[in-house]
């Protein structure tokens, strides 16, 4: 059960009342840490923010099936202290030795009073059936963001994974105070106020342009959040001083105490892969400062996909898709120049966002091919090529495709693209199967052995779209 099964709300809102103001900067949440592969028993990185100051802080940890309570490591902390933000720490510790897909309750204390309390869920193991919930393009501060939280919550998954633009416009810390925490790790759920999601279960995370984009730090002095407030696995290609990539992700920037503060996760954790259940997640940093066609990453990429080959499913998620019909972003197709890669490493789906709405390709096998001039992309970022498509896929049927399936789940709360162009096929790329760009939405996906199913459910609760593969 999770916490609000174990414990009236009502009831652990008096509880901690009664411990004094909120010491918390941000509540606690999880994270799957740099645990990128299954374990006999697994573990979770638990954080929180709070003030700077000499409070002394611990955290204690029970299973579903234990009485006694275990206390965790002491937390670690880092201090975040840039202009314009209030000095806070950012608290850390790991919760170990939990059983794969099990419950577990969790308590943190403050100077030895009780601050907070929740339940979680451990990662799942490779024979366990899998939920998880997908959306991108999220952060916007909008009714839409607050009822995709909330339907999010409602199916119950197992983690969230958001495909970049986690919070805009420029991945600031003043923007996950104010656009990210407040929806998804709020109190209560509902539409009108998100859910408690963050504090239950993990949240993975792409960059997009939006969360990566500012170098500027004497403008914005706490832009790139993403690498201090998240925690994933750090087994990437890029290190500082790699010379496969551009300005951002050397690690040449001015000094900045957001960058001290994310210590070795910049850049590295911008690239990334882990296993969940019996699927392998390959992560990818698909900016423009990045050209995935270069050995060295090409090489990185080949050998994460070739190393799953025990994982019944493979997903690869970044924030620009390849293959997208919407007018907007449009030309943004330099991740089309991967396509045979991930075709060669036997990849199921592909998921992306940067575009605010849905849409789902056929499955596709795609050869790249130069333009005109003898480049392999145009200046705005356009890529020729011919693809094949599995048509006999169209109605989602329940067989192995031929090919790839990209999805674009990118409605997650920020304003909608091209509303009216769902009801104008002609628009279409030949690509394209479904799209539907009115309403926002996040995408369900169910895995359970040798089959999945994903569902698309729109901010009112309804499914606009499914489709199933059965190996």
């Amino acid at each position: 059960m999770l916490m609000h099964q174990l414990l009236p709300a009502a009831l652990l809102a008096v509880t901690l009342a009664a411990q004094g103001p909120n010491p918390f900067v941000e509540k606690p949440y999880l994270q799957l840490g740099d645990n990128p592969a299954l374990s006999a028993r697994e573990s979770l990185v638990l954080m929180w923010h709070a003030a700077d100051d000499s409070a002394k802080w611990s955290v204690q940890l029970r299973g579903a099936k234990s009485a006694a309570w275990r206390k965790t490591d002491l937390p670690v902390s880092q201090l975040v202290q840039v202009p314009g933000i209030p000095a806070h720490k950012v608290f850390r510790t790991t919760l170990t030795d939990l059983t794969p897909g099990e419950e577990f309750s969790y308590r943190v204390y403050r100077n030895e009073g009780l601050a907070f309390e929740a339940a979680g869920k451990a990662r799942k193991s490779a024979s366990q059936p899998v939920r998880f919930a997908l959306f991108g393009d999220c952060g916007a501060n909008t009714p839409g963001q607050l009822q995709i939280a909330n339907q999010a919550f409602l199916t119950k998954p197992d983690f969230v994974f958001i495909p970049g633009d986690i919070v805009y416009g420029s991945g600031r810390i003043s923007e996950y105070r104010d656009k990210f925490y407040p929806f998804y790790n709020a109190d209560k759920a509902g539409p009108e106020t998100g859910a408690p999601l963050l504090r239950s279960i993990p949240f993975i995370a792409a960059p997009g342009n939006h969360d990566t984009a500012l170098q500027n730090f004497q403008r914005y002095p706490d832009a790139l959040a993403y690498f201090m407030y998240w925690d994933q696995p750090l087994n990437g290609p890029v290190r500082t001083g790699a010379s496969s990539t551009s300005h951002i992700m050397t690690g040449e920037l001015s000094p900045s105490p957001v960058l001290a503060a994310a210590a070795q996760r910049y850049p590295l954790m911008a690239n990334f892969s882990f296993d969940y259940g019996n699927a392998h997640w390959t992560v990818l940093d698909s900016n423009t400062y990045m050209d995935w066609t270069k050995p060295a990453l090409l090489d990185w990429l080949r050998k994460d996909l070739a190393a799953a080959k025990g994982a019944e499913w493979r997903f690869v998620a970044f924030h620009h898709p390849g293959f997208n019909s919407s007018k907007s972003h449009f030309t943004d197709q330099w991740m089309r120049l991967v396509a045979p890669v991930f075709e060669e490493g036997n990849v199921d789906v592909v998921f992306a966002g940067h575009v605010h709405n849905y849409q789902r390709s056929f499955p596709l096998t795609f050869t790249p091919k130069p333009r005109p001039d003898g480049r392999k992309m145009g200046s705005k970022g356009e890529v020729d090529g011919d693809w094949k498509l599995d048509k006999e896929f169209a109605d989602g049927a329940s067989k192995k495709p031929v090919g790839v399936i990209y999805v674009v789940s990118g409605a997650g709360g920020a304003g909608l693209y091209d509303p009216a162009q769902m009801k104008e096929p002609a628009t279409w790329q030949g690509f394209t199967n479904k799209f539907i760009s009115d309403e926002h939405s996040f995408s369900q996906v169910d895995i359970n052995g040798k089959t999945l199913e994903l569902k698309q459910i729109t901010a009112s609760g309804k499914t606009v779209d499914s489709f199933r593969i059965a190996k």
